[in-house]
């Protein structure tokens, strides 16, 4: 991905520019030391900003866990797994994730999500999107390891600012695509287009449920593409690409976490390297998790059956940053609205 600005002069003021931007996570000109101070001051005129910059932030984890409001309505939140420098630990050690929005709202309605149920406000350009994981990288004092986009939207209903996006995370910032987490609720026609790319990221399909009975009630998309088309699909992009595929899986307290439930989805992906991920619900209205004790059981219920499965540590939710949780208002004179076609571009 190219600048989305110009820079005056000769080409290699450019690529000082793009080294601040992508590799340094500047956000300003003045950052910039390298270039002359004038080259500095008509930047700053005639572009403004180096990249959107947070509205407000939010704290959790003592510190570990950033939550950011970027103007247009779209939330960002930064992760890091380990000790930070602040804290006495080497810059480089652990896990530094950056889960990453792919739209302000959804329009894909799953009904236990708050995003869901916010709507859909917009889809988000791909230097918006790449900015989130640069945004982390200023947050974390050094480049992010792992991105997920696991944030706000249906990433494969915004497929060609996403795959351009993951692009320029791979090429501009330098992360690798291994290292980089797609996620789709079950559109298929994105999830076999994704195949044909030369990237090989992980794909996590959001099944939440293993019956289309249940999954129809919660996942409102699945009417279109039901629990087998989804679960082929994903098959046949691990196929393509011999990338891991994931399930993720969030538990609801009555709902998906019954043990003929946790049978049915060990019968559908028994055989295969799939791993589920157990996300117990974060509080959203009218939904709440499981006990933990069924939590456990019911990993315990699948890993019997030989299926690989763990239950994701939770971050963020008492600023509502974790899974499920993001959730906007809209910025002024921006309403949420449902789109008219929930699955977008990948039709």
């Amino acid at each position: 991905m190219s600048l989305p600005f110009d820079v005056p002069g000769p080409r290699y003021r450019t690529r000082q520019v793009s080294r601040w931007v992508y590799r340094r996570f500047a956000s300003s000109f003045e950052e910039m030391t390298d270039l002359p101070a004038a080259l500095r001051a008509e930047l700053a005129e005639r572009v403004g900003s180096v990249r959107p910059a947070p509205v407000t932030t939010q704290r959790a984890d003592a510190g570990a866990t950033v939550k950011a409001l970027f103007p247009g309505s779209y939330e960002t939140v930064a992760m890091r797994y380990g000790p930070s420098a602040a804290e006495g630990g080497e810059i480089g050690y652990g896990r530094r994730t950056v889960c990453v929005s792919s739209q302000a709202g959804c329009g894909l309605g799953c009904t236990f999500c708050a995003t869901g149920q916010m709507g859909l406000v917009r889809n988000l350009d791909a230097f918006e999107i790449v900015s989130q994981v640069l945004w982390a990288g200023s947050v974390f004092g050094e480049r992010p390891t792992n991105v997920v986009f696991m944030g706000m939207g249906e990433p494969l209903a915004n497929y060609d600012a996403v795959v351009e996006a993951v692009r320029s995370i791979r090429d501009d910032v330098g992360i690798s695509a291994r290292r980089i987490v797609v996620s789709t609720v079950g559109l298929v026609p994105g999830i076999e287009r994704l195949a044909g790319e030369d990237l090989p990221v992980t794909l996590a399909l959001s099944l939440h449920a293993p019956d289309d009975e249940t999954r129809s009630k919660i996942v409102p998309v699945n009417r279109r593409w039901p629990v087998a088309a989804c679960l082929s699909a994903a098959k046949a992009f691990r196929r393509a690409h011999g990338r891991r595929v994931s399930i993720e899986y969030a538990l609801i307290a009555g709902v998906n976490d019954n043990s003929w439930q946790a049978g049915e989805l060990a019968r559908l992906i028994r055989g295969t390297d799939i791993h589920v991920n157990l996300i117990p619900l974060n509080p959203t209205a009218g939904f709440g998790a499981p006990a933990s004790m069924r939590v456990e059981e019911f990993a315990g219920e699948l890993g019997a059956a030989g299926v690989n499965a763990t239950v994701r540590d939770t971050r963020g939710r008492e600023i509502d940053a974790a899974c499920g949780q993001l959730a906007t208002r809209g910025a002024p004179g921006e309403a949420p609205a449902r789109s008219g076609d929930p699955a977008g571009e990948t039709r």
